[in-house]
């Protein structure tokens, strides 16, 4: 029996999203999107890539949920994109609403699938997710800290001019400007980074990879990244259909961890067949602490007016 990924949303990140899967032959993709003939000219596009790149899966595009029914895997991208100048939480509203039918509905046909959930502002759509779907807290993850962390990896090795492959970071909480990278923890080839680079230099590379998003935004002016925020999740879809058990940073919901509780944070997490395995709970620093506090805060802000909303 073959894998099956459904890919809710078919703008630039879910679209990539099903490329990646097809290339790596991971699963069968379903693509569904609200936009007539979007899902369905993608998926067909992507399906005629497999004669030239040699993968053998099947890529439908609909815009309905009954093909998606008995996935493993259902991948949320769906949400509105940030435009330049628009804040995170100007798009809370609008995009809760989507992940809310995109949530129920994923859970209605496919209620043993793991949610990974991608849309915008993430720790609030997880948390929304948590609550439309009904699913047990380890079926339900978010993708941020894979791709702050790539990003940080990336300006780390730019600088020093080394592999990528060698550069090990770890970042923690929300997605943005609260995110807490844990410089002490990370190294190139186990040699500290500290050692590496002055403090200065690593607070600009800190600060360049917290406002990483922003910086692409600025570029393309009417879109965000998607490359690599595809290939960050993809990289968490396949530690969970192969089982692989990858130590990731992922958002997940916190139950007294790290003294925070009822919210999703960014934490390294083990993800594998059941989805989130374990929370690892590090010791941190005073200050590293406070940081993850003020990331969790900015979080709890959103749902409370989630919270509201719902009544």
């Amino acid at each position: 029996m073959r894998k099956k990924v459904t890919v809710i949303g078919g703008g630039n990140v879910g679209a990539t999203c099903a490329m990646r899967i097809a290339d790596k032959e991971l699963a069968d993709v379903v693509l569904v999107d609200v936009v007539e003939g979007v899902p369905q000219g993608k998926a067909l596009d992507l399906m005629q890539s497999g004669p030239v790149e040699g993968y053998d899966v099947t890529l439908t595009g609909a815009n309905n949920y009954e093909p998606t029914a008995n996935s493993d895997v259902v991948v949320i991208t769906a949400g509105l994109p940030r435009k330049p100048g628009m804040s995170r939480d100007d798009l809370l509203m609008a995009n809760y609403e989507i992940m809310k039918s995109a949530s129920e509905q994923a859970a209605k046909y496919s209620p043993n699938a793991i949610l990974v959930i991608v849309s915008n502002p993430l720790d609030a759509m997880c948390w929304t997710a948590l609550q439309m779907s009904k699913f047990s807290k380890n079926r339900v993850v978010g993708m941020a800290g894979v791709l702050d962390t790539a990003r940080f990896r990336t300006f780390i090795a730019q600088e020093l001019n080394v592999s990528m492959e060698n550069v090990v970071a770890v970042v923690m909480g929300g997605h943005g400007d609260t995110m807490v990278p844990l410089t002490r923890l990370s190294s190139v080839s186990g040699i500290p980074l500290t050692e590496l680079m002055s403090e200065e230099k690593l607070a600009e590379i800190v600060k360049r990879t917290a406002n990483g998003g922003a910086e692409i935004v600025s570029y393309l002016k009417t879109g965000s990244a998607y490359y690599a925020p595809a290939a960050a999740t993809v990289e968490m879809v396949e530690s969970i259909l192969k089982d692989k058990k990858k130590v990731l940073p992922c958002a997940a919901l916190l139950e007294g961890e790290y003294g925070i509780n009822g919210l999703f944070v960014g934490v390294p997490v083990k993800l594998g067949a059941r989805g989130i395995e374990q929370v690892y709970e590090l010791k941190l620093t005073a200050e590293e602490s406070a940081m993850l506090k003020k990331s969790a805060a900015a979080v709890e802000e959103l749902v409370s007016i989630l919270k509201q909303k719902m009544g």
